[in-house]
């Protein structure tokens, strides 16, 4: 007898458990919207009109506490490449690095956002970082300058990248006060911050629409990257494979 009420109150916790967890889900909205990217120099967002490569997440206005979740992602080094070349994640994701090239990389970070340098690796292995706290993490290999990426970590679960029409989707948001970001690699600081705004979600209003947000890349200007020790990459650099450098 026992044992059958312990089992029952077991069931009946499970069942309150998920009860709620439907709520929250029911009481929760979607929301979404729009980016154009103005004076791109950027031959994709200009001529064929692709917008996509815009982080979007939601923040909530009090939360300052750092949550950390245990997930795993993938940057893929694959023809001389990082893949994805932008890629937004949560706090304490995970991230692999396997190496898909015949040669070695050597995929590193010293710009703020999270300093990391996994050295060098022969392909067919893979490296692992986690990332613990919000901020830009610009991506380079030691040996190829061409090869950049971004991870941009975000303190939050409703994040998102915008698609070749600009659109992004935020879903499953629940009631309350919030701080819309955007991260675009060709705008500065100063113009993403002007863009950061206040918004209050209300699942009576799902989804929930807001207004179509313009991003300027005036004032962008790009600068060519050191390696990992500060210094420039020799000449010809990208065709290199790292080899020699494993020998030494």
């Amino acid at each position: 007898m026992i044992w059958r009420s312990v089992t029952s109150f077991k069931n009946l916790a499970l069942l309150v458990l998920a009860i709620c967890a439907l709520s929250r889900i029911a009481s929760a909205a979607t929301v979404s919207g729009y980016t154009r990217l103005m004076e791109s120099s950027d031959s994709t967002a200009k001529k064929r009109g692709d917008f996509s490569g815009v982080v979007v997440w939601l923040s909530a206005a009090d939360e300052a506490r750092i949550h950390l979740t245990g997930a795993h992602a993938q940057m893929l080094q694959k023809d001389k490449r990082f893949s994805p070349h932008i890629l937004p994640i949560e706090t304490g994701t995970s991230v692999d690095f396997p190496n898909l090239d015949p040669m070695f990389h050597n995929a590193f970070s010293n710009y703020d956002g999270q300093i990391f340098d996994i050295a060098l690796y022969p392909p067919g292995s893979s490296r692992t970082v986690r990332f613990g706290k919000p901020g830009i993490v610009r991506v380079f290999c030691n040996i190829h300058p061409s090869m950049s990426a971004i991870i941009v970590v975000v303190n939050s679960g409703h994040f998102t990248l915008t698609d070749a029409d600009g659109h992004y989707v935020l879903p499953n948001v629940a009631p309350g006060e919030y701080t819309l970001h955007f991260f675009y690699e060709r705008a500065t600081p100063e113009t993403l911050a002007k863009l950061t705004q206040n918004v209050a979600v209300d699942a009576a209003v799902d989804p929930m629409v807001l207004a179509k947000t313009v991003i300027s890349e005036a004032g962008y200007l790009p600068v060519a990257h050191k390696n990992k020790y500060g210094q420039d990459y020799p000449p010809e650099a990208d065709k290199g494979d790292g080899y020699s450098l494993h020998v030494k």
